[in-house]
Formats: structure tokens, C-alpha cells, sequence
């Protein structure tokens, strides 16, 4: 099942899911998941809140591709963070969620 956690900063939840193995960047290669969205899943979501401004929040997806590739992908929540590859991501599959 998929959680989401809160951590103290963005490198924190980084450093836990390199750790985990999730050592791949999804930022520079989005096009992977872009291409074959059914070949991926989200297994962790990190969310990280900013104390002072709407600008530091960032959310960090764990996911893990059907070959066992296991990466990160950081996604910020200012007006800008939107990108094709953020707005992607809600398409893909959540790990305990395939019901729904």
C-alpha cells in the first residue's frame, strides 16, 4: 500500500529512499514513465511543507518500474511545478490502490 509520509526536508525523504534502493532519477529520464505508464507504479509518496512559504512544499514519489528499476521523482508546488511529467504521474498506478 502506498503512504505518504511527511519528512523535515526534501533531502531527508531522499536520503531514506536512496537507502530503500530508489536510486534512479525519474526528473532526468521522465520520458520513461511518460512512455510506458503501465509500466510503472508509485510505491512511496513523501510530502515536504515549507514553514514560511507555499514555495517550499514538494511532494517525492518513490516508484518502481515492472523491471525492478526503482527511482525518485521531486515535484514542487509553486505555480510553476506543473510540468507534463508532474500532471503524468497522477495517471500511474498507486500500489494498493489498483481497485479504485
Amino acid at each position: 500500500m502506498s503512504h505518504t509520509y511527511n519528512y523535515a526536508s526534501v533531502a531527508e525523504a531522499l536520503e531514506e529512499l536512496k537507502a530503500l534502493g530508489f536510486d534512479y532519477d525519474f526528473n532526468q529520464n521522465e520520458a520513461e514513465f511518460k512512455t510506458n505508464p503501465h509500466d510503472f507504479e508509485i510505491v512511496h509518496i513523501y510530502r515536504y511543507e515549507g514553514d514560511s512559504s507555499a514555495d517550499d512544499e514538494a511532494t517525492v514519489y518513490a516508484i518502481k518500474s515492472k523491471s525492478g528499476k526503482k527511482g525518485v521523482f521531486v515535484s514542487g508546488y509553486n505555480a510553476n511545478s506543473h510540468s507534463d511529467a508532474a500532471r503524468f504521474l497522477i495517471g500511474l498506478t498507486i500500489k494498493g490502490r489498483k481497485g479504485l
